[in-house]
């Protein structure tokens, strides 16, 4: 998901590493605007803390739906942002 919305930065030019950041772009540039939906920014900022805590806390553990969902929601985020790009 990272990825695939950072392809857009990349496109209109910018650069950026910080999953925050390319978030706050993603919602300012093209969700705020109408041009991609909401639910892009939501499923980017919530499996951005869920990376956090798998990072970072020692009691976090994801089981196989986790991450089926997680497979589910990139690829939805995926597809929005081929459309943008094309």
């Amino acid at each position: 998901m990272f990825h695939a919305c950072r392809a857009l930065l990349f496109k209109d030019g910018y650069r950026e590493k910080s999953h925050y950041c390319v978030a706050r772009y993603i919602e300012e540039k093209y969700v705020n605007n109408g041009r991609l939906d909401r639910i892009v920014v939501d499923l980017l900022d919530r499996f951005r803390e869920l990376r956090h805590r798998d990072l970072y806390e020692l009691d976090f553990s994801a089981i196989e739906s986790d991450a089926e969902e997680a497979v589910k929601n990139a690829e939805l985020v995926i597809k929005c942002i081929e459309k943008l790009i094309s």
